[in-house]
């Protein structure tokens, strides 16, 4: 048993390990996908929102839509794969998400597109954990599993590139079409490539309480905050959220406890090093999801550039995510442990973020630069580490739900962070709008100014929460090796 908690070596017994790249490029293919879906659309929706006529206050709503169905339902996705089987749920959910994209790319209207866009998250919400969980499953090799979950978290960093280049030379409808050329050849490697497990399967149980909670409370909470953007914080709608929610995922803690068969096994986020990563993935998203997204319209609004040229201007970003989360996953994460590269990975990104609240009127691309690459950095730590860290040491029927949590930190802390930054945003352009009468340019990039300071403030303060929370850097590895997938079980 090896230090990172997996076996010494693969059986030749195990169906799964001979077609393991195969497993890993479908798995891959799916992910890449996933993450496209979530920041491709950036880049796409200034022209969407030419193309269709919605207003400002309601362009939040293409981005919140997907992330408030895919947010909500990953938990249930999850357990639904570890029950009825992760390459069915894996499948279904790529060809469902590839139908959802086609009607997005083809709507014509605001009310349509989100409607599609709900579509999205449903089915990403049954592919997301159970590719995950097929990679966990599928890479027991210490020597190969850091490589592996290395490639996985690269895959994040090229949406925004891609979607420059459609909609500059396609239109913004193909960041939704382009799904299709992902979707059918990752469907065919599953098929394939993916074993069906030997063993008897465990009695279909539904925690069907534990679904309705977390699926209502988790949907409350990301719906409060994007509430808080276009009817403010006192309203009654946004204050009821604020409460239903919250007392929605108390009830769902407390029905944990004492069913027979939970949705989410307690277990599994109360250990520290996997709730350390969920939380940290979490933050991630709130700095990333905002980053970018002000970012895109500080390239096309400010600096005038093409969507294909916003693309190109986060390239640094991308390339810099690829690189790190490659050495993370390979050389890293084993020598110096989870918590050391989290606590790490957010200083830099606080960095980043503070570096991008002094650009000015008068900055240039070369303004933004350092704080792309230390936001570059931190993403390529993260997502190496908590994505490893977040299912390791998970039983074989708890894998899929562990895998939906990595999934569910991430979105719900994106829409978090999406919601409070741009209300963050519209306050202090509003403010300095009516302090300074025809300033617009000025008012937008002190807007900007303070968005990135409290994206600094926030992830600073989630570096703190995780160097408390997480173990010292050699514990968790040693605590996690106990429960390890066993071998010669393919994924199923």
């Amino acid at each position: 048993m090896s230090a990172f908690g997996t076996r010494e070596s693969p059986t030749t017994h195990d169906p799964q390990f001979a077609q393991r790249w195969l497993v890993l490029a479908a798995v891959g293919i799916a992910q890449l996908m996933v993450v496209l879906d979530s920041t491709i659309i950036n880049i796409a929706l200034p022209s969407a929102q030419i193309d269709l006529a919605f207003s400002d206050g309601n362009r939040q709503w293409i981005i919140t839509a997907y992330a408030l169905a895919f947010g909500s339902l990953l938990l249930a996705g999850g357990r639904l794969g570890d029950l009825f089987g992760r390459k069915r749920m894996f499948v279904a959910g790529l060809l469902g998400f590839a139908v959802a994209s086609a009607l997005g790319g083809a709507a014509g209207s605001f009310t349509l597109l989100v409607i599609f866009r709900v579509g999205q998250g449903v089915f990403g919400a049954m592919l997301a954990p159970a590719a995950l969980a097929l990679l966990s499953t599928t890479f027991t090799d210490p020597r190969e599993r850091g490589k592996a979950f290395g490639v996985f978290g690269a895959v994040a960093g090229v949406g925004l590139l891609l979607g420059g280049v459609l909609t500059e030379w396609l239109s913004w409808r193909w960041c939704m079409y382009v799904n299709l050329l992902f979707a059918l050849p990752a469907a065919v490697l599953a098929i394939v490539a993916v074993q069906s497990r030997s063993e008897k399967r465990h009695k279909a149980t539904i925690d069907i309480p534990g679904v309705v909670t977390a699926t209502l409370g988790l949907f409350l909470v990301v719906f409060a905050f994007s509430s808080a953007e276009t009817r403010g914080w006192d309203s009654p709608v946004t204050i009821a959220a604020l409460i239903g929610g919250p007392v929605l995922l108390l009830a769902f803690v407390l029905i944990e406890k004492r069913v027979a068969a939970p949705l989410l096994p307690l277990h599994v986020v109360r250990h520290a090093t996997r709730g350390g990563s969920y939380f940290a993935v979490a933050a991630l998203g709130i700095a990333m999801f905002g980053a970018t997204l002000f970012l895109t319209y500080y390239f096309q609004q400010n600096l005038h550039y093409s969507p294909l040229r916003a693309g190109l201007a986060f390239l640094p970003l991308n390339l810099t995510i690829l690189v790190v989360s490659a050495v993370t996953g390979r050389s890293l994460l084993p020598r110096f442990g989870p918590r050391n590269l989290i606590v790490l990975g957010l200083v830099l990104g606080a960095a980043g973020m503070a570096s991008l609240a002094l650009i000015d009127v008068g900055s240039g691309y070369l303004s933004v630069l350092p704080g792309l690459f230390l936001i570059g950095v931190c993403a390529g730590l993260l997502y190496s580490t908590t994505f490893a860290t977040g299912t390791l040491g998970v039983s074989w029927n708890d894998m899929g739900v562990a895998s939906a949590m990595i999934n569910t930190a991430s979105q719900v802390g994106g829409s978090i962070g999406i919601a409070v930054l741009s209300t963050v945003f519209a306050d202090a352009f509003t403010d300095f709008a009516a302090a300074n009468p025809g300033m617009p340019a000025e008012a937008g990039i002190h807007g900007y100014g303070v968005v990135f300071t409290w994206a600094a403030v926030l992830t600073l303060i989630s570096a703190a929460i995780a160097f408390v929370v997480m173990r010292s850097a050699k514990a968790p590895m040693s605590t996690l090796a106990g429960a390890d997938v066993p071998a010669g079980v393919a994924a199923h």
